[in-house]
C-alpha cells in the first residue's frame, strides 16, 4: 500500500509540470486565436475568467509558473488590450486590463492562511500596510459607492499581497531569485524591443488607442513615428520606464551576450520613454548597487557599464532619436524652464497642507480616484486620509527600515540588486504614482524578495554555526 502510494505521488509530480504548461499554452493560444479573429466580447470576457483559472492551477500545483505567468500579464495584457480594441471598438473600462489584478490577488490566499502567524513570521508591517488600505476602502465605499471603491482597490491591494506572498515563501527564495532573473531578463528584451519597433513604426493599434485619450499630447507623445514617448506592451511611459528601470538594474549583474543584449535594447527604450523620474531612480539605484558590492563584483560592474557606454553613445546619438532624447536631457538642467516640475513644485505647494489635515481621507474610489497624482506621498494622505495613509506608509517604512537598515555586503547579487531596485523606486514617490498598479507590485515584488533574501541567508548562516557552536562546548 505504501509503495502504491509512492508510485502514485511519483506519477503526479511528473505530470504535474506538464499539466501547467499545457494551461499556460492552450490559454495563450484561445485568446491569440481570438484576438487575430477579432472576437473582442469573447475574449474580453474569457481571458480574465481563463486567466483567473490558470493562475489558481498554478497557485496551488506550479507555484514557480504562477509567480511567471503574474508577471507577463501585467507586462502584456495592456497590449493584448489595444489590440482588441483596434480590431473591433474601443471599450471602457476593459476588463482584460483588470485582469493581472485579479490573477495577484490569488496571494490573498497565502495573506489569509498566514494572518495568524504574522508575529511569529515577523510580517506584521504587511499587514500594516493592507490594514491601511483597508481603511481606505471602507471610507471610500461609505462616501462614494461600493463598486466604485472595488474598481479601485484592486489597484493599492494587488502590490502587498503579492509582497507578502514571496515574503512568507522565503524557503523558496532561491528557486524565486532564478524565475525572476529569467522573467526580467526576456521581459527587458521582448519590450525593449517592442518599444523600439513602437517608437519608429507607430503601429495602428497604439495610435488609434492614443487618439481615445484626452491627454495623450503630455502623457504619450504625437500619434506618429519618432512622436511617441515609449511605453511598450504596457499602460503608459511611467508604467514602461518604472519596469525597465528595475530590469536593467537586475540585468547588470547577470552575464551573457543576450544580457547585453537586452540591456541596450532596454536603455535605448528607457530614454526614448522620456520618463525623468525613472532616470533619475535608476541612477540612484545604481549607485547603491555599487556601493554595496563586494569589490570584486564592483570592478565588474563598472566595467560592464564603460562597455555599455561606448556601445550606447554613438548609437543615442543617431538620428532619429539623437533629437528627442537630447532635448529631454537638457531640461534636466533648465528646471527654469520646465513647465512639469513647476507644476510639481505648484501641486506640494498647494495640497500638501490639505493632505496632512485631511483626517479622514476621501476614500479608494473617491473624487481623487481618476486624478493622475505626481507624487505617491500626497495620493497616499489624499486617498486614505491621515489615519490610513500613517498606516499604509508606516508599514511600508518599516519594511524599508529592515531591507536597508539589515542590510550587509553580501555575494548574493540578486539581493543586492533588489534593494536596488526598491530604493530605485522609492525615490521617485514624491515625484510620481508608483505605489498602484504594475509599479508598485514591481516596488513591493522587490521589497518582498529581497526580504525573503535575508531572511533565507540569516537561516542558512544560523544552520552553519549553530552545529559549530554544540559542538565546542564543553562536554
Amino acid at each position: 500500500m505504501h509503495l502504491s502510494s509512492q508510485r502514485t505521488r511519483s506519477f503526479y509530480s511528473f505530470f504535474q509540470p506538464a499539466i501547467a504548461w499545457m494551461a499556460i499554452i492552450g490559454f495563450a493560444g484561445f485568446s491569440t486565436l481570438c484576438a487575430f479573429a477579432g472576437l473582442s466580447k469573447v475574449l474580453n470576457l474569457i481571458f480574465p475568467i481563463g486567466a483567473v483559472a490558470v493562475g489558481l492551477l498554478l497557485y496551488f500545483r506550479a507555484p514557480l509558473l504562477y509567480i511567471g505567468f503574474t508577471w507577463w500579464l501585467w507586462f502584456l495584457s495592456p497590449l493584448i488590450r489595444r489590440y482588441i480594441d483596434y480590431r473591433s471598438i474601443y471599450t471602457e473600462p476593459s476588463l482584460i486590463i483588470l485582469t493581472p489584478f485579479l490573477v495577484t490577488l490569488i496571494t490573498l490566499i497565502t495573506v489569509f492562511q498566514n494572518i495568524p502567524k504574522a508575529k511569529q513570521q515577523e510580517s506584521l508591517p504587511f499587514i500594516l500596510t493592507l490594514l491601511g488600505v483597508l481603511y481606505g476602502y471602507l471610507i471610500g465605499a461609505l462616501l462614494t459607492s461600493p463598486i466604485s471603491a472595488t474598481a479601485k482597490v484592486f489597484e493599492w491591494l494587488a502590490p502587498v499581497t503579492f509582497s507578502f506572498h514571496l515574503f512568507v515563501n522565503w524557503r523558496e527564495y532561491p528557486s524565486y531569485r532564478q524565475t525572476t532573473q529569467r522573467i526580467f531578463l526576456w521581459c527587458v528584451l521582448i519590450t525593449g524591443a517592442y518599444g523600439i519597433y513602437q517608437f519608429m513604426v507607430a503601429p495602428e493599434w497604439d495610435t488609434a488607442w492614443m487618439l481615445n485619450l484626452e491627454e495623450r499630447a503630455v502623457t504619450f507623445g504625437l500619434p506618429e513615428p519618432f512622436g511617441i514617448r515609449v511605453w511598450s506592451t504596457m499602460h503608459g511611459p511611467l508604467v514602461f520606464a518604472s519596469v525597465m528601470a528595475a530590469g536593467l538594474i537586475l540585468l547588470t549583474t547577470s552575464t551573457g551576450s543576450l544580457s547585453f543584449l537586452a540591456i541596450m535594447l532596454g536603455f535605448l527604450t528607457l530614454l526614448l520613454s522620456m520618463v525623468r523620474t525613472a532616470w533619475l531612480g535608476w541612477l540612484f539605484g545604481m549607485f547603491d548597487l555599487l556601493v554595496f558590492l563586494k569589490p570584486k563584483f564592483q570592478m565588474r560592474l563598472i566595467l560592464f557599464v564603460v562597455i555599455l557606454a561606448l556601445c550606447l553613445i554613438p548609437l543615442i546619438n543617431l538620428e532619429p532619436f539623437s533629437d528627442v532624447i537630447n532635448s529631454r536631457i537638457q531640461t534636466l538642467t533648465d528646471l527654469s524652464n520646465d513647465t512639469s516640475a513647476s507644476a510639481r513644485q505648484g501641486a506640494y505647494a498647494s495640497q500638501l497642507g490639505t493632505a496632512l489635515t485631511n483626517v479622514l481621507g476621501d476614500g479608494i474610489g473617491g473624487r481623487f480616484a481618476n486624478q493622475v497624482f505626481d507624487s505617491a506621498i500626497l495620493e497616499s494622505f489624499f486617498t486614505l486620509g491621515l489615519f490610513g495613509g500613517a498606516f499604509y506608509l508606516g508599514g511600508m517604512a518599516s519594511l524599508l527600515s529592515r531591507l536597508i537598515g539589515n542590510f550587509r555586503t553580501s555575494t548574493d547579487v540578486f539581493l543586492n540588486a533588489a534593494r536596488a531596485i526598491t530604493i530605485a523606486i522609492v525615490v521617485q514617490m514624491p515625484l510620481g504614482s508608483v505605489i498602484r498598479g504594475l509599479p508598485g507590485v514591481v516596488l513591493w515584488g522587490f521589497l518582498g524578495i529581497g526580504l525573503a533574501a535575508q531572511k533565507y541567508h540569516q537561516d542558512q548562516s544560523l544552520q552553519t554555526t549553530l552545529p559549530s557552536v554544540l559542538t565546542s562546548r564543553p562536554k
